[in-house]
Formats: C-alpha cells, structure tokens, sequence
C-alpha cells in the first residue's frame, strides 16, 4: 500500500477535537477558514502521497555524500525540495510581508507531519528553513529581515542551526566557537560544530546558517553566548550573491537512519557573520527557533509513526499464515488477536500523539495572538510532552512495525527497519526526551503547578460531561485524572530536583497518557458508534491504565537511584 497522507484524520481534529475555531475567531487568523484549511490539507497531501513518499527508499539507498566539499544529495531530492518551496509550504506560518501565507502554526505542524511520514530525510530542510525564519521574525535586524525572510521563504536559500560541538552536547554553554567584531557591523566567526542537519545542499543558491558564538571578555555559561547569521556564499546589498564565505563542511557523519539528509561538521574560519538579537541574547533568541522546532521534531515522530503503520496494516492485510477463528475473517495475519493488538496500538498511540501535538499548536497559535498568560504558559507546558511523546511514539511504533512483519521486518527489502532507524534520532535532537522531561517537571512547574491543574480541570470537566453517553470510559479519564494530580502535587513539593528529576520520564509519559484518554474521549463524543469510538475504548480501557504504573515510578524519589556506587553499577 502507497503512503496516504492523513488528511481526513487532520480534518477530524481541527473540527471536534483540538478545535481551530479559536484560532480562526483571532483577528490575526481569521483568513484560515474552513474551506482553506481544508484546501490545504488536501494540496500538501497530494505533494506527499505523489512527490515525496516515492523519495522514502531512494534517499535510504542513496545516500547524501561529500565530493570535493560540496553535498551532493540523494537522487530525486532536489525536484522534491523545488516542489516544495514552489508551493510555498516553507512559508505556511511565516509572515506575509516577505512572502509567506501568514497561517496558523497548527495548519504547519499539519502539513510537517504528513512530509514527514512520507520522507523524513527531505522533510528535515524545509524544517530547518521554518525554524530560521521564525528566529530571524523575532529577533534579527530590518536589514537582516529584507534581505534574508524572502529568500529563506521562498526557499531560493535554505537555512541551518548551529548549536553543537564535539566537546559541548547538549551542555550548550561549554561551546567554544568565537566571534570578533570586525568594526564595520559584521563578525569573524571561528570554530566547529557537530549534528548541523542539512549543513550543505546541491539544490539552494545559499545555505544560511545561526552560529553560537561566544565574544571577547563575554560570560561563560549560557550567559555569554550571542547568536550570529552566517552565510554560505556573502550576499550584496541588493540579494545578488557574491564571494564565498570561509566555512567549509569537514565531513558527513554516517548514521544508522536519516541517510538522505545530510548532517555536517562544519568548519568556521573567521567567517563573515551578522549579529542576530543583541550581545549576549543568543540563547534566547536561539530558543524561539528550538521552541517550535521541538514540536516540529514531535510532528516528525507522529509522521513516522504514521507511515509505519500505513506500513505494517499493508503487510499484515497481505500475509497468509495460521488458522483463525475470526468470523468472515480476511485470511490473513490481521485476523490474529495479537497482530490486531499491535495493530490498534500503533493506531491509537498516533492519534493520540498527533492530538497533543496539535493542542499544543493551538496554544502557540492563541499565544501569538491573543498574547494572553494562559495560553502561553499552556503552550510552554504542553511542548516537552508534544516533543517527547511524538517521538516515542515514533519509536514504539515503527518498532511494533517490524513486529508485525515478523523476520521479513529486518530484511531491508520490505522497508520496515528504514522507519526505526530514520526516527530513532528524533528522541535526541532538539533536547533529549530525558531533557524535555527535566524542563516539565522544573521550569513548566515553576508556576506552583497552575499550567498542569488548569489541564488537568478541563479534563475532570470534559469527562464529567461526557458520563452520560460513555459512562465507563469518561469514569477511567476522570480517575487518571485526579491520579495524576496527586502525583503533580507531590513533585511540585519536592524542593531537591533531584527528587522531580528521578521520576521526570515516567511523570511525563503519564501526563501524556491521560492527555491522551481526554482527547480520544472527546473524538468518541463526535463519532458515537464509529471507529474513533471504538479506537478510543481501546486507548482508554487497554492503554490509559499505564498511567498507575507510570506515576508509582514517578514519586519514588531519587534514593535508589544512587544506591549504587559507580563501582557497583560496573559488577
């Protein structure tokens, strides 16, 4: 079975689940009507099914590589870069004075997520390009906006971030790449930087690049880090390109997935850049880039899973083996319990996460437009759990996947093992989910918890109203509920984070799933006997009860974590 793009699972949610209308009845949004949305959905969907999933195989086999310091990138990727940038999916948030079509982030992680199911390794520069665009909106000079947003949008430039380096992961604050100013507005930036997701292309006139770099006498630490815009090739003032700049890329890192997206090292030789925010604001002004890129990185988890299971129903409706006793059953693997199990697992999970993932963008879309506390501090909450969660699901499923092929799932043929080692990255870039789950239980929680109780009362709300039509299901979402308040109250009292940090994985796994009972939940009230019910007693009655499990482990403390010695953890 081909890739097909969930456009009709997208078109479900905004209308009864995460609910756009609030978005749209925003002045700033209120161009993204229905029958634009859905024109949209449907034109990105037609990209992917048509363009960029008959890319998925080719970029795994043909893989991106370094010919006399120039990428040259899978076979097909450039006609499926250009179809992109063309249809101005690049631009889909970004603003409308340089270009872009001025729309909902929620309609962007839409669109993201179904590229990413259909080639994650191409998918990823565009991604990188979203991300740059939005740090220079917020951050850069008018001088730096005119002449860089047009280019980025219309994707005749591409962009990267660069924060690592070989001796500084995610320590970002140990970097070590310096900057000088030259005295007439630009920098001389020097040094290296590791993991640069599409560093290079043979397919953009420009490859733009944010470089952390710390200046002469500046703090160390986070504190002393500035941000600064370097590009490949030096443009004149008019956006003609001139003289190349003195970076290079040293090498392609070979990585067990991802092979059609080049990932660079790269070499800044006193390097031409400009400044981006002020002194000294790097950090910040890199974090509105991570910020969302984070949820994008969520959505490319949701994506994968996406396909994988497209991936594993395809195979499991085909393979023949075993007697069943399904009543007018198809014959094949599909009709055993276990398969089905697998089967409905991967289902309901990337629903669930997709649900997040967009409530999240909701968030951000309101925040943006309202500027209201709520829904910022909403949005903040909801970003490490979009993150993490997305991209274990990712994993679980394109993992289950395999599973379900059985030993053809690791015969490269079938394609099956390309889904786990493409999304296996996702839980590291952008914050480790170990980080993410860290950043929820210490800053989200610096409020006293009021982000988490306020969710936490619109899900006892919603599922008192819905007791009526589901009475068992709504009863289980309400428990989770009040069960995973008790567990927030007692890490919101643990003054030694070490305590918080202990249970910070299982507590965010937790959240996630009863983020993801609530809303299958309010899918069942909007399709009562059809299939999103039935998906929704499955996540509810068979999944959700994890959670108990989850949040036992949650408020256990650190104690016997360290009750090994380093020693002993050797024996």
């Amino acid at each position: 079975m081909p890739y097909r793009a969930a456009v009709e699972d997208y078109n479900f949610l905004f209308d009864h689940v995460v609910k756009l209308d609030a978005v749209r009845g925003t002045d700033k949004f209120e161009d993204a009507t229905d029958d634009v949305i859905r024109a949209i959905l449907e034109e990105a969907g037609k990209l992917c099914n048509e363009v960029l999933a008959p890319l998925q195989r080719p970029g795994d086999l043909d893989p991106a590589r370094l010919e006399n310091g120039v990428v040259r990138t899978s076979n097909g990727y450039a006609d499926g870069f250009k179809a992109i940038a063309d249809g101005g999916w690049i631009g889909i948030s970004a603003d409308p004075e340089y270009g872009g079509m001025g729309l909902p982030l929620s309609l962007a992680s839409a669109v993201n997520e179904m590229m990413s199911g259909a080639c994650l390794s191409l998918q990823l520069a565009p991604l990188m390009s979203q991300g740059q665009i939005e740090a220079l909106e917020h951050h850069a000079s008018d001088a730096i906006k005119d002449l860089y947003l047009p280019k980025l949008i219309s994707g005749e430039w591409t962009g990267t971030m660069n924060l690592t380096e070989p001796q500084a992961g995610s320590d970002v604050g140990a970097l070590a790449s310096k900057a000088e100013d030259n005295g007439d507005g630009t920098f001389s930036i020097s040094g290296q930087k590791i993991y640069i997701s599409w560093g290079d292309n043979d397919f953009a006139e420009n490859v733009c690049h944010l470089v952390l770099a710390r200046l002469p006498g500046a703090p160390a630490g986070t504190k002393g880090i500035s941000l600064f815009l370097v590009p490949k090739i030096l443009p004149n003032d008019d956006g003609t390109l001139g003289k190349a700049n003195s970076l290079k890329v040293v090498s392609l890192e070979h990585k067990m997935g991802l092979h059609g997206s080049p990932t660079c090292v790269m070499q800044y030789d006193q390097a031409t850049g400009w400044l981006v925010g002020p002194e000294q604001g790097g950090m910040a002004a890199m974090f509105t880039m991570m910020n969302n890129a984070r949820l994008g990185v969520g959505e490319q988890g949701i994506g994968v899973a996406e396909g994988a299971y497209q991936h594993a129903l395809a195979y499991a409706l085909d393979r023949k083996q075993g007697k069943t006793s399904t009543a007018d059953g198809t014959g094949s693997i599909v009709d055993h319990a276990d398969v089905r199990r697998m089967l409905m697992t991967m289902k309901a999970d990337t629903f669930a996460a997709r649900a997040i993932a967009l409530s999240c963008a909701v968030a951000i879309d309101m925040t943006n437009a309202t500027g209201e506390a709520d829904w910022k501090s909403r949005a903040a909450f909801l970003t490490p759990i979009a993150k993490a969660f997305g991209t274990d699901t990712g994993i679980a499923v394109s993992e289950t996947g395999v599973q379900v092929h059985g030993g053809m799932g690791v015969i490269e043929e079938t394609g099956a093992a390309q889904y786990c080692r493409d999304v296996r990255v996702t839980a590291i870039y952008e914050g480790t989910n170990g980080i993410q789950a860290m950043d929820l239980v210490a800053r989200k929680m610096m409020d006293g918890g009021d982000a988490a109780y306020r969710l936490l009362d619109e899900i006892e709300a919603d599922a008192e109203a819905a007791r009526e039509a589901f009475p068992n299901m709504a009863d289980a979402v309400w428990q989770a509920s009040e069960t995973l308040r008790e567990a927030t109250e007692w890490l919101v009292s643990q003054t030694d984070l070490d305590n918080r940090f202990a249970g910070a994985v299982p507590y965010l796994r937790a959240f996630a799933r009863v983020l993801g009972a609530h809303l299958h939940l309010k899918a069942a009230l909007a399709d009562k006997g059809g299939a999103r019910e039935k998906l929704a007693r499955f996540y509810i009655l068979r999944l959700l009860p994890e959670h108990v499990g989850l949040l036992t482990h949650a408020q256990a403390g650190k104690a016997d974590l360290f009750a090994m010695t380093a020693d002993e953890l050797a024996v």
